[in-house]
């Protein structure tokens, strides 16, 4: 096995400052796509942030039309409970729309992000590692940009109405505040773009030695424990909801199994 030599040898301090330049121009996409993002704050909140508020929404209309198509009448479909947002401190708007728009500037700039990693990596590869990995970044988005939007269609909507409809007592009426709706919407959104990243990282962690599919096979059983205790963690406490969460993960945990199979090469 040859290493291809792409570059002249490089000192630690070199290699610190080649990653501070990639990490630097993966920010000024985040910013850029942020700034954009900031300034269409009418649409980014009236139609997408609130939209799992909205009857309307694409998810509950989907459900019920499904209901339908299986003959199951109306008992598929979801009303979204009404509740009030409200802003409590004299900032909360502004923090709120800057933190919707940091979020949404690392998600459409996550296949730039990843590929500014890449090329960080890439050229302390040998030539047949290069070969495995080719379509790794566009494999990587796409798989994160999956769980984005299985986070904001699916995930967001049930755990939104759960706390919404949620009452300790009648006496109490529930009215959230602008921050902790944008940190739920945000929070199950990005994590669930990262745990649909598991294909990806088992098969990175294959490739080098460190996981093997007889290990991930062994501990099938502790891997189901930790999705379930992941899934209670970004959910509420709802076990429809994480169910809905536990199923789609494991299923990528049984195709990393059959991924390592194909790529495992022990050190």
């Amino acid at each position: 096995m040859t290493k291809k030599i792409e570059q002249k040898d490089m000192s630690f301090i070199d290699h610190l400052e080649e990653l501070r330049w990639h990490l630097i121009r993966s920010i000024i996409a985040i910013l850029i796509i942020s700034v954009v993002v900031f300034l269409f704050k009418s649409f980014i909140f009236d139609t997408v942030i609130f939209g799992p508020k909205r009857s309307d929404f694409i998810t509950y209309e989907g459900f019920c039309k499904l209901s339908e198509l299986l003959g199951l009448g109306q008992r598929m479909c979801i009303e979204p409970s009404e509740f009030v947002i409200q802003s409590i401190n004299a900032q909360d708007q502004f923090l709120s729309h800057i933190k919707v728009a940091l979020t949404l500037g690392f998600i459409f700039a996550f296949p730039y992000i990843l590929w500014e990693i890449w090329q960080f990596i890439k050229p302390g590869l040998y030539d047949n590692e290069k070969k495995y990995t080719r379509g790794i970044v566009f494999f990587g988005s796409l798989l994160f940009l999956t769980g984005v939007a299985f986070g904001y269609f699916i995930l967001a909507p049930f755990s939104i109405n759960f706390f919404a409809s949620y009452k300790v007592s009648e006496q109490v009426v529930n009215q959230f505040s602008l921050a902790s709706y944008v940190s739920i919407v945000s929070t199950v959104i990005l994590a669930a773009g990262i745990m649909f990243e598991l294909p990806m990282i088992v098969y990175m962690l294959s490739k080098i030695g460190i996981v093997s599919p007889d290990m991930m096979r062994s501990y099938r059983k502790h891997a189901f424990v930790i999705i379930l205790m992941i899934a209670a963690i970004i959910t509420p406490a709802d076990v429809w909801t994480q169910v809905l969460v536990t199923i789609p993960v494991y299923f990528l945990y049984e195709i990393s199994v059959f991924i390592s199979a194909r790529v495992y090469k022990p050190v």
